[in-house]
């Protein structure tokens, strides 16, 4: 798995992006967000990836200042009621787990949390012990991860050794009681 791939696996996540619509209120663009029904001011997302929909597709740019979209071919104003979504940012101590984890590793957690109706953009807390050892160094640990996705909590466990195998196990627990447990060992 090249780093496209897990690109791809990581931008086709459920619950990946906030969408809602923004009105131009008191000479300021504010987002209100479906979901949540929370207002936030949309320079809060300059720099970020967004989405407008118009002409009944998605199109893809980045936000900029008073309103203004970038897309790779034109620069666009929102209008009033447009509909958005900006893609959410993840947990950066998971980012960081994923990025540090073999392809392996990251394929078979992205995709048995995804099998329990769980997303990464789900995930509301993150512990990553790896970020504390040396490069070379034998590391072993645990890395805990809490997931929420509105319907239950999933409490992820993972156990590694990285020495001269490299073993990885992921424990999933729901709050339903439902377990589930996976191991990969390389060398």
């Amino acid at each position: 798995m090249n780093r496209q791939q897990r690109t791809k696996l990581i931008e086709n996540q459920t619950r990946a992006f906030s969408e809602g619509i923004v009105e131009f209120i008191n000479d300021q663009w504010v987002f209100f967000d479906n979901e949540t029904d929370e207002a936030s001011l949309l320079d809060e997302f300059i720099q970020q990836d967004i989405e407008v929909y118009r002409f009944k597709r998605w199109k893809k740019g980045s936000m900029l200042e008073n309103g203004k979209v970038s897309c790779s071919d034109e620069l666009f104003h929102l209008k009033d009621q447009d509909q958005i979504r900006i893609r959410k940012l993840l947990v950066f101590s998971l980012e960081r787990l994923l990025d540090e984890v073999n392809d392996d590793a990251f394929f078979q957690f992205v995709t048995n949390l995804n099998s329990i109706n769980f997303s990464i953009f789900d995930c509301i807390y993150c512990y990553n012990q790896l970020t504390f050892f040396n490069d070379g160094e034998r590391k072993s640990g645990v890395n805990f991860m809490i997931f929420d996705n509105q319907e239950y909590i999933c409490s992820v466990q993972h156990h590694f050794f990285y020495y001269e195998n490299e073993t990885d196990r992921f424990e999933f627990t729901l709050n339903s009681g439902k377990r589930m447990v996976i191991e990969k060992i390389s060398s």
